[in-house]
């Protein structure tokens, strides 16, 4: 296992930086374009190992794919034009590649099998089969289609009405691309709202899909016209800079084109309650919000978070545990179960290994207690493979007294592969 050597202690931050493009959006420009007829081009796309993976299985669905240095430019024939796999579509690491593979797979005319990685293979995959099935889908795999490998013999679809269990976007975006192949209109009622990358492009690609209150809308038989796609900065990645920013002394980071999509910004709203020196700027920008934040050194309190901004903010909840062990009073992170059917259970793994480096906090059923203003040590943590995990690490050694040693942290290359650098580029003792 690789291992890595960190030690910024009382380094500050400073100078302008654009993140690599966001994930979500990534993927799902590379599903739609395969979808649509006629050329779509894609600028500033994620070139980190999940969106590539979703590049290969659409290859392997018969879907011309160019890459140059700086664009990615998909020749789609329709629904239409994928093409039956004569091999294994393999997702990787991909939660978003697997589950929104199944809601397209599911209604084509050919047989198909997913799999991905050891993480992959542990995550559930009946909260999308379960729904997909109620909609005629023919979906097997382990324990009854729970786990990969899953093995998928499209079929026509019907329309249904479903309420989701739990605030999901994989779970929401599978269900709408089997939605847009189905007979009738379907349904879906989200207990709250979550990240909306599917609904903006669907009508970016020329479909309709209509909200009322919690309900999503989306009518069958559509088709989808190619179109030119600018990924923003993903404002996922710009948390990890947004955090070292506020805790390291004597700095301003200005990031540059972030994604500024409101079901995605949970983190800015985080910073903000806890007295973060943060300013937004919005710009002017068609399809997503995009605009610039600037991130100054601060003095953080502890506060509150739970209720339907978790939804907006479940990928950053690993850093902002970190920010919280810098901050004065005891922070409440609560309702983000979601958050054990990661990559890891990023509840247990987050609270694990800030204690080995001297933080006080403790996991609960739903989230954890962080008590600060901790001070941190050096020593020996894992990413467990899971990128984000990886990140807040690293983040750490900033305000750590001695050397943190990162094991597997070329797992962080999933959504970040330039992150070492940037960060280094960024840090003056």
């Amino acid at each position: 296992m690789k291992e890595i050597e960190l030690n910024l202690t009382k380094s500050s931050l400073n100078g302008h930086l654009e993140v690599p493009g966001d994930k979500s959006i990534s993927h799902r420009s590379i599903m739609f374009g395969a979808l649509a007829d006629g050329k779509t081009t894609v600028r500033h796309f994620l070139k980190g190992e999940d969106c590539l993976r979703t590049i290969d299985c659409f290859r392997k669905l018969g879907v011309k794919i160019e890459e140059t240095d700086d664009e990615i430019i998909v020749h789609g024939n329709g629904w239409e034009g994928l093409k039956e796999p004569a091999d294994i579509l393999d997702a990787g690491n991909s939660g978003t590649t697997t589950r929104l593979l199944l809601g397209i797979l599911a209604g084509r005319s050919f047989h198909s099998v997913l799999i991905g990685d050891e993480s992959i293979a542990k995550r559930p995959m009946d909260r999308v089969v379960i729904p997909l099935a109620e909609m005629g889908a023919r979906i097997n795999g382990r324990s009854g289609g729970r786990f990969t490998p899953l093995a998928i013999d499209g079929t026509q679809l019907k329309a249904m009405r479903y309420e989701l269990p739990v605030a999901s976007a994989q779970v929401k975006s599978a269900i709408l691309f089997a939605g847009l192949q189905a007979e009738g209109e379907t349904v879906i009622i989200e207990p709250q709202p979550t990240r909306d990358h599917t609904e903006k492009m669907i009508k970016q690609f020329g479909g309709e899909i209509t909200r009322r209150g919690n309900d999503i809308i989306v009518k069958g038989g559509q088709s989808f016209k190619g179109t030119d796609v600018y990924v923003p900065g993903d404002i996922s990645s710009a948390a990890f800079f947004l955090a070292a920013g506020a805790i390291a002394t004597d700095s301003e980071v200005i990031l540059e084109n972030v994604g500024l999509n409101p079901t995605r910004t949970g983190i800015i709203d985080v910073l903000t309650q806890m007295g973060a020196n943060i300013e937004v700027q919005a710009e002017d920008a068609a399809g997503e919000e995009i605009g610039k934040i600037t991130i100054r050194s601060s003095e953080l309190k502890g506060i509150e978070i739970g209720g339907e901004l978790i939804p907006r903010l479940i990928d950053e909840i690993p850093v902002i545990a970190l920010l919280a062990t810098q901050a004065e009073g005891k922070t409440v992170i609560k309702d983000a179960e979601e958050l054990k059917v990661k990559e890891t259970n990023r509840i247990d793994t987050v609270v694990d290994e800030l204690k080995k480096l001297g933080a006080e906090i403790e996991a609960t059923e739903d989230g954890m207690i962080v008590y600060g203003k901790s001070r941190l040590s050096g020593g020996r943590v894992s990413s467990h493979g899971d990128h984000r995990i990886g990140m807040m690490l690293a983040v750490a050694s900033i305000v750590a007294e001695g050397t943190i040693q990162l094991e597997n942290p070329e797992v962080i290359a999933i959504s970040y592969p330039e992150f070492f650098e940037d960060m280094n580029r960024l840090t003056q003792k």
